[in-house]
């Protein structure tokens, strides 16, 4: 803990205490500023009302009439009324440092001579066309969004990425001086009471049955139907293998005897916490042949209980996946008899999946981890902010 320790106001559109917000991503990050870097105060569930209520009209009309959508979260308007909430509020004490993760339209209109820093998991840029609600944009929608977040850019002290592959469109698409570009990767949205010890994580013994676990709160997004055919496949091939799957419900017609579905769990709720600590206590590999991922939690997740992670190789995931040490990414285009290839190929090697497994502990360790992330975040304090008073 620092002993001159920082006062921070922190900006969050969403309840910064909840950890459903950003997948706990925003929970996570205020408890690790609070551990390592200074006394934070919650400036969260910021909501202009009529800026979000328009917002919503006209992407609700565009949608009906031109089929296109307007993203109105990068919007000016929306800027503009989070700045008239949050700069009142900025008035009433004095801060070091304001930190504002994911929304960067917290940022252009802000009147204050505070350092702001920036802290996401992807650009407006990256995602266009990529994610689900960057696409099919208006053209003037495309064009506002970009100016807000180079606007928002520009004026932060530094970002903090949690992939390379965000970093990279900060530098190369918004051309963002590489000094004050970090990246420090997320931990798991665990409590830390929750994650097990390394000896508890590495204990696990390797059965005759092969234990999937997926978790998404999309089916469709997330490649439910990839993991199902890896499943079915793992059967066809004469290995006794279950899928579970957490956070959403898959269609009916995904339906087999090998196949267990919870709905939800709530980490707000400890007792629904511990159930998820025990399904990953049980579960041989974490596998998310996702179509959308700026970097992925669950990544982290897996790895603290020393789970490997098969996954697409896509968006930020290999910050988060390395090839032969945490798990294995495949292409986009792989399919379910690709991934059941991979995972049948390390679950009949003991030693090939227990090197998997103490690898993946080792990058939790050594990476992925929020104190790690704390790390990353003072040098860049340090560097940015700090050399030039």
């Amino acid at each position: 803990m620092r002993e001159n320790r920082l006062k921070i106001a922190y900006l969050t559109s969403t309840d910064a205490r909840s950890r459903h917000a950003w997948s706990g991503t925003q929970f996570s990050i205020w408890n690790a500023l609070q551990k390592h870097v200074g006394d934070v105060d919650l400036i969260h569930s910021v909501k202009p009302f009529f800026p979000l209520l328009l917002g919503k009209i006209l992407t609700g009309i565009s949608q009906k009439i031109l089929n296109k959508r307007y993203n109105y979260r990068h919007s000016r308007i929306l800027a503009k009324g989070y700045a008239r909430i949050v700069n009142k509020k900025l008035t009433r004490f004095s801060y070091d440092l304001i930190v504002v993760p994911a929304t960067s339209a917290f940022i252009p209109y802000l009147k204050t001579d505070i350092p702001i820093v920036y802290i996401g998991d992807s650009t407006v840029k990256s995602s266009l066309n990529y994610h689900r609600a960057l696409t099919d944009l208006l053209t003037f929608s495309v064009e506002e969004s970009i100016q807000i977040e180079n606007s928002a850019f520009k004026r932060a002290a530094f970002l903090v990425f949690s992939s390379e592959w965000a970093a990279n469109s900060a530098i190369n698409d918004f051309h963002i001086e590489p000094t004050k570009v970090y990246v420090a990767p997320f931990g798991p949205n665990m409590e830390f009471s929750t994650l097990p010890s390394r000896a508890l994580a590495l204990q696990r013994q390797k059965g005759n049955e092969c234990r999937l676990f997926f978790i998404g709160v999309n089916w469709i997004d997330k490649g439910g139907s990839i993991a199902y055919e890896a499943m079915v496949e793992m059967n066809n091939r004469g290995i006794d293998t279950t899928l579970t799957v957490c956070g959403c419900v898959p269609p009916p017609e995904f339906n087999h005897p090998k196949l267990k579905v919870i709905p939800f769990l709530d980490k707000n709720i400890e007792e629904q916490r511990l159930k998820l600590r025990e399904i990953y206590l049980h579960t041989d590999f974490l596998i998310l042949p996702t179509r959308f991922e700026a970097f992925g939690v669950v990544f982290s997740e897996a790895s603290a209980f020393g789970i490997p992670s098969i996954a697409t190789d896509t968006g930020g995931i290999s910050s988060a996946v390395t090839n032969g040490k945490n798990g294995f990414l495949l292409p986009y285009t792989a399919n379910g008899k690709e991934y059941a290839k991979v995972i049948a190929n390390v679950f009949s090697d003991e030693s090939k999946y227990k090197s998997l497994s103490v690898e993946s502990r080792n990058l939790f360790e050594s990476r992925l981890n929020w104190d790690k992330w704390a790390e990353v975040f003072m040098k860049a304090y340090e560097e940015n902010i700090l050399k030039s008073k």
